[in-house]
């Protein structure tokens, strides 16, 4: 699935020329073992969250979760891509004009802290807007749906629920989340997370 994505970047500001691989502080060269490594080391990092979770105030906070996620394998983690991506002949968000998304995206950040806990549907719709908005923008070079789906989890802990669009095993739930993102489908997106979201009170 990542071969469809296309990166704008002759300079090699963020891979090796000579592997193709991203540059990384543990200066892996093979990418099996990048994949295992970033792995275990973002799961990790993951679970700090859970423990001690970020509060969500603004966009900046999306960038203070990739920070900490990705701190142990890339210099520029928490850092805004300074390259165009592509995904299947659709780019993301282009670069010059980051300012103007990241102050639509505090207006809808706000607009749902001002939404009722109980209201569940309006909670769930305003989330699928803040998920759309942000996977078009695709910050990030990498590690956009991981850091995506944790601000989402933390915005929904805020309202005091529990939101996992990333739970194991589950097909179902993965591929209405990538129909959903990929297309920005709004309507499937509301509906996976009103299914998903639920209250911490049980």
């Amino acid at each position: 699935m990542s071969n469809s994505y296309k990166y704008i970047d002759p300079d090699f500001t963020y891979t090796d020329p000579k592997t193709g691989l991203l540059r990384n502080l543990q200066d892996i060269t093979d990418p099996d073992v990048l994949l295992f490594v970033e792995s275990g080391a973002v799961t990790k990092r993951l679970q700090e969250l859970y423990e001690n979770p970020i509060k969500i105030k603004s966009i900046d906070s999306l960038f203070e979760i990739h920070r900490h996620l990705f701190q142990d394998i890339y210099v520029w983690a928490g850092k805004k891509r300074t390259v165009e991506i592509s995904k299947d002949g659709k780019q993301f968000f282009p670069t010059s004009h980051f300012d103007n998304a990241f102050r639509y995206i505090n207006q809808l950040i706000a607009d749902f802290k001002k939404i009722p806990k109980d209201n569940k549907q309006l909670l769930a719709e305003k989330l699928a807007e803040i998920l759309d908005n942000v996977n078009y923008l695709h910050p990030f070079r990498e590690g956009n749906g991981r850091t995506q789906r944790e601000f989402l989890r933390l915005l929904a802990v805020e309202k005091g629920l529990t939101l996992n669009l990333n739970p194991p095993d589950n097909k179902s739930v993965y591929e209405r989340y990538m129909k959903g993102t990929i297309e920005s489908d709004l309507q499937t997106l509301t509906e996976l997370i009103f299914e998903l979201i639920d209250t911490n009170d049980k």
